[in-house]
């Protein structure tokens, strides 16, 4: 996907899966550009689903000639997703299965492709949710109660590294507070602090190498959020948007924040602190879809905002974002029951 500069504007018309959509993005009414995008060979979006835990992937490289490609996995439902694109290799982590399932030749399989299991972990997890990846760590945060006390908040993250055709469990982290959405800037990971508006920091992640209890190095308030649960970063525009469930009872009342220059702001509030709404772009209302979008993705190049959205089952993106507010999305694609969303940009 490409942003045309100099004020002008690029629409295309495409298909995606059997629906069409027109796309429509001009660079003065975008949220976080800081210059003209980078060649890539391919953009793909990797999704998951909780309905047959089957890998759906759209490559979106050329918006006039968009395909889809379904990837059929022995899992009934799954969550996190990530591609490793060194390897050609797409990673979900199966909430059947409760383990991480790696699922080697990608890109080059036919859709509707049976897909055998080539790099597997052992089944740890209890209620396994998003992934985040660094280097040949994988960091699956699971949303389960773990001291049994459903009165005092908690959650796990499970590191396992990447050796060979397996993920080894190296140890595990527990939090005091229910995990959901996970990713790294650099050696620090942002997590969501399920069940509220905040978001946490832990600082130099993996040197925890031992199961321990941590807490986060900072935990803060994002303003104007109900119930957080995706989060997405992009190192290149400093970016980051975070999603707002609200109330998971209702399909209606969901919505996503845009955070430009997201490290500066997050720095300059302390432990506690809130990041004010007047310093971030919100998207809800009636036109956007949205009602539970439970993981994001984000195209720094285009401006671009992908979200899974599980409550109306849809894989919605959206462009165009400005000062935020009612808008409609420029992809409205179903995915029923859809958990995550990974943007690859080879």
């Amino acid at each position: 996907m490409t942003i045309l500069k100099n004020s002008i504007k690029l629409c295309s018309l495409f298909a995606l899966g059997a629906l069409t959509f027109t796309s429509c993005s001009n660079d003065d009414d975008n949220t976080g550009s800081t210059g003209n995008p980078s060649p890539t060979t391919s953009t793909r979006l990797y999704t998951s689903n909780n309905a047959d835990g089957n890998i759906t992937f759209y490559d979106v490289t050329d918006m006039s000639n968009i395909t889809t490609t379904s990837l059929i996995t022995a899992s009934v439902a799954a969550d996190g997703i990530y591609y490793d694109g060194s390897t050609d290799t797409a990673i979900q982590a199966s909430r059947s299965g409760l383990a991480l399932e790696g699922f080697a030749n990608a890109t080059t399989q036919a859709t509707q492709s049976n897909v055998n299991i080539d790099v597997l972990g052992t089944a740890d997890m209890v209620s396994p949710r998003e992934v985040a990846v660094n280097g040949n760590f994988y960091v699956v945060a699971d949303n389960s109660d773990v001291d049994g006390d459903t009165t005092t908040p908690d959650g796990r993250l499970f590191i396992y590294e990447k050796l060979g055709d397996a993920f080894t469990l190296r140890n595990t982290i527990t939090t005091d507070f229910k995990l959901w959405g996970i990713v790294f800037n650099g050696a620090d990971l942002y997590a969501v602090v399920d069940a509220t508006s905040e978001l946490a920091v832990f600082n130099g992640f993996l040197s925890n190498s031992t199961d321990v209890t941590v807490l986060p190095s900072k935990r803060v308030v994002v303003e104007g959020i109900v119930r957080t649960h995706g989060i997405t970063y992009d190192a290149n525009t400093n970016t980051a948007v975070l999603t707002d469930i609200a109330d998971a009872t209702v399909s209606t009342d969901g919505g996503f924040h845009v955070i430009a220059d997201f490290t500066t702001k997050l720095d300059a509030t302390p432990n506690g602190g809130t990041i004010a709404l007047s310093d971030q772009v919100r998207v809800a209302g009636s036109n956007t879809v949205l009602g539970n979008p439970v993981d994001v993705a984000y195209d720094g190049d285009t401006e671009t905002v992908f979200i899974a959205e599980a409550a109306n089952g849809r894989i919605l993106a959206f462009n165009n974002i400005g000062t935020g507010g009612d808008l409609t999305p420029a992809v409205n694609n179903t995915l029923v029951s859809a958990s995550a969303v990974y943007l690859s940009k080879d």
